[in-house]
């Protein structure tokens, strides 16, 4: 298939690019390298530097594209709530400019990065599909708009249209020699923050909370590689089927404590990861677990690398190769 894929020069549109290029398929990238990086691009893709909200002038109705997979999209649910004009127009104006050209170009499918963060806090553990949906920061709000906007798409007129909901994303991707993972600027996620501590770039780890009602009292949440979400991106470009919007949680089903992680960050590294523990962050649930099972059900799709050592592992591989400055 002909695809294009907005944001593959970030952390996972870069490793699905390089699947899907794997699969035979034709890719063309989009991405203003507002956020993701040149050399994660995969060669072989065709890259245009364009915004999303310009998606037009690519997907034109002669393109001949089969189908669209989108990842364009701002990320920091923090800085979301201090900037939320800034996410409002590139999670929700920029997405809303994307599927206007898609339908324009009679594009027959496309594939969504959702996130867990529409949830918000939850009523029940796993958290299904059909669990209510009440984000708490403007980044989810803005993805859960997309959602509702893809579901009347899908309707009206006729798109095979897929959100894959993710939870936490780890881990890195080896490809032809190179490996590809996480980096973000500023930095928010837990496991690459640790890595910067393992590795003398920072003096120390903050722990927000360490008195939740979990195993040791620190939040709980469930982490995927990133090679098995890009496997489940290939499943669901291929389940899209024309006036359906079908929706999937992608995780683990089974979560980890933050201190856990930190310990496996130990472990693997082989250096120590000084902790602080620093006051509970207003709206932090105390516990965000998935339940797969629909994916698993109708894409038939299984986690290859659950553990965090899996995870932990090819992160620390791809951090001592492209970041590390200090030990390694």
């Amino acid at each position: 298939m002909k695809l294009l894929v907005t944001g593959g020069a970030g952390y996972i549109g870069s490793v699905v690019t390089r699947m899907l290029l794997d699969h035979g398929h034709r890719v063309t990238v989009l991405d203003d390298l507002r956020t993701g990086h040149r050399e994660a691009l995969a060669p072989e893709a065709t890259h245009v530097d364009l915004p999303v909200h310009e998606a037009a002038r690519v997907l034109t109705p002669d393109a001949g594209f089969d189908g669209v997979l989108h990842f364009a999209a701002l990320i920091a649910a923090g800085e979301s709530m201090i900037r939320p004009e800034l996410y409002w127009d590139t999670n929700t104006v920029g997405s809303l400019a994307l599927i206007d050209a898609v339908r324009a170009a009679r594009v027959p499918r496309m594939v969504f990065s959702s996130t867990a963060a529409v949830y918000g806090n939850p009523i029940e553990l796993p958290i299904p599909e059909t669990a209510v949906k009440a984000p708490t920061n403007t980044y989810g709000a803005t993805k859960l708009a997309v959602d509702m906007a893809l579901t009347s798409e899908a309707i009206a007129h006729e798109l095979g249209a897929v959100s894959l909901r993710y939870f936490n994303v780890a881990g890195a991707y080896r490809h032809d020699g190179q490996i590809i993972g996480e980096r973000h600027d500023p930095e928010t996620h837990l496991i690459p923050i640790a890595l910067d501590v393992a590795a003398g770039r920072r003096e120390k780890l903050q722990l927000f909370g360490d008195d939740y009602p979990t195993v040791d009292g620190t939040c709980v949440r469930d982490y995927i590689h990133v090679e098995d979400l890009a496997r489940a991106h290939l499943l669901a470009l291929d389940a899209a089927t024309g006036g359906r919007h079908r929706i999937y949680n992608l995780g683990n089903g089974n979560g980890f404590t933050n201190r856990q992680v930190v310990e496996v960050v130990r472990e693997i590294t082989g250096h120590p990861v000084p902790v602080e523990v620093a006051p509970r962050r207003e709206g932090d649930p105390a516990e965000l677990v998935a339940s797969s099972a629909l994916a698993r059900d109708e894409l038939g799709w299984v986690p290859a690398k659950p553990t965090l050592h899996n995870m932990v592992g090819d992160a620390w591989a791809f951090y001592r190769e492209h970041v590390a400055g200090g030990r390694s």
